[in-house]
């Protein structure tokens, strides 16, 4: 079946090395792939790249951590939540990692497009366009966590400035923070999705 026509209007989709074109402005879940997802995210830089190490932070090694953090919060937590926390910022494979500063300088309408972005994702991999407010915070809490040790461990955040920032991390060992090369970590991205995404 023929592609519809694209728009004479200024191009608002991204092509993937899929193939997919994703329409940025409406995107649909069938343009969704998690090939394209850990590509990107594994080649995209936390703290715009402002991390110690010989290799960038990249938001798909975040997301493995938060991940972890959030099953370490929540023992028994459904797979489904683990995946959604592993997603959490998968928007970022198409409009990159803008820091909290710069998306504040934005404006909501910045934050409403990357909603509706990872709404899609969601529905892409079978999760709830809309995750429960329970789970929402309870990813945003290991979010936070591992934005404080990413913070004092990587960014040269002391723990006085990363605490008035995310808060305190709470009790438990502090996670390994070794920034690894890209296609390690799109591979390691893709095997946890695999094992998550398994019905």
């Amino acid at each position: 079946m023929a592609r519809p026509a694209l728009s004479k209007g200024p191009r608002a989709w991204q092509r993937m090395l899929s193939g997919r074109r994703l329409d940025l402005l409406d995107p649909s879940p069938v343009d969704i792939e998690i090939e394209d997802i850990a590509h990107g995210l594994a080649r995209v830089a936390r703290w715009n790249g402002q991390t110690q190490g010989p290799h960038a932070f990249s938001v798909a090694q975040h997301s493995l951590l938060v991940a972890d953090i959030v099953r370490r919060l929540k023992p028994a937590l459904d797979t489904r939540f683990e995946l959604a926390a592993l997603l959490h910022d998968a928007p970022e494979y198409v409009v990159g990692d803008l820091i909290s500063p710069f998306k504040a300088a934005v404006g909501i309408d910045y934050k409403a497009f990357e909603l509706r972005l990872l709404a899609a994702i969601h529905i892409r991999f079978g999760l709830p366009a809309r995750l429960p407010e329970a789970m929402t915070a309870l990813i945003k809490r290991g979010d936070r966590v591992a934005a404080f040790y990413e913070a004092t461990r990587l960014a040269g955040f002391s723990p006085p400035e990363a605490f008035k920032y995310f808060g305190r991390p709470g009790p438990g060992p502090p996670p390994e923070m070794n920034p690894r090369p890209a296609h390690e970590i799109e591979k390691t991205f893709l095997a946890r999705f695999k094992r998550l995404a398994q019905p």
